[in-house]
């Protein structure tokens, strides 16, 4: 990880106004202690993301209380959004196929986390994700037939497993709670779905571009959300490996977060003055 204060400054200087809590160690884990970090950049918390077992009822008691602390983090944070990503275990083991009662539980605690996320102000959205348990196409649509989970619209992981962004935004806007913005090259995807190559090798080796520079129809998502009236947040998410050490002052990632502004800025923005919402 670059450190904190360079990140936070870099992004500051691009106006961003607000992030998700990162990567562990990123932020400081004291609620009081993440608000002051961020305000001294002038930004502010949205969520984070969170790993959850919740297939396994011999994991339900304590996936309960551990999300009732994370909940209780995020809104002592000031944020709105826990960002839920359902995983085989917490050291993101190779996911296996779930049986109907496996599925049925997954169902169940979706619901017993929207409740425990309302009793905290915040909006419980699934975020599909390579590696997890809801990765493919099938996945997503098992989930949106079995409960009433709202989803994190990754554009990136989504189009990873098969689901095409553009049509999740046309047919399921009212379960699109949060939205990430991702770019990737999907001829790099086939090796990491049979899991010959890790997601970590796949990103070392340039399978997440800048928006607009790789396969995903990031226009089309973005034109379709707000077509239909979406009013929540776009996340940057510029997913890069650093492998030659510290970049310099104002190269390294910034380069790619520049180029993705750019994009929205220059060639998405101007498509959306004409539309009619």
């Amino acid at each position: 990880m670059l450190p904190t204060s360079r990140v936070l400054g870099e992004m500051a200087g691009l106006g961003f106004s607000a992030t998700e809590l990162g990567a562990p160690g990123f932020l400081p884990d004291s609620p009081d202690d993440v608000k002051n970090t961020l305000s001294g950049f002038g930004m502010s918390l949205l969520g984070g993301f969170t790993p959850v077992v919740l297939h396994d009822k011999s994991q339900r008691e304590a996936t309960i209380a551990s999300a009732r602390a994370t909940a209780k983090l995020f809104q002592d944070a000031g944020a709105t959004k826990f960002i839920s990503s359902v995983v085989q275990d917490m050291e993101w083991t190779v996911p296996q196929p779930l049986s109907a009662d496996e599925r049925s539980h997954m169902a169940e605690m979706f619901g017993i986390i929207d409740d425990i996320c309302a009793e905290h102000g915040l909006e419980q959205v699934l975020h599909p994700h390579v590696q997890t348990l809801v990765e493919t196409k099938d996945d997503i649509s098992r989930v949106l037939d079995s409960s009433d989970v709202h989803f994190c619209l990754d554009t990136g992981h989504m189009a990873f497993g098969g689901q095409d962004p553009v049509d999740f935004a046309k047919d399921a806007m009212d379960r699109v709670g949060h939205v990430h913005l991702k770019d990737i090259r999907l001829d790099m995807v086939g090796p990491v779905l049979r899991r010959e190559v890790s997601l970590m090798e796949a990103t070392q080796a340039g399978i997440f571009t800048p928006l607009g520079q790789g396969d995903v129809d990031i226009m089309g998502v973005i034109q379709t959300l707000e077509r239909s009236g979406y009013d929540g947040w776009y996340v940057i998410e510029q997913d890069t490996a650093i492998t030659n050490g510290l970049p310099g002052e104002g190269e390294g990632p910034l380069d790619e977060v520049t180029a993705s502004l750019r994009y929205l800025v220059e060639e998405v923005a101007p498509t959306l003055e004409n539309q009619s919402t």
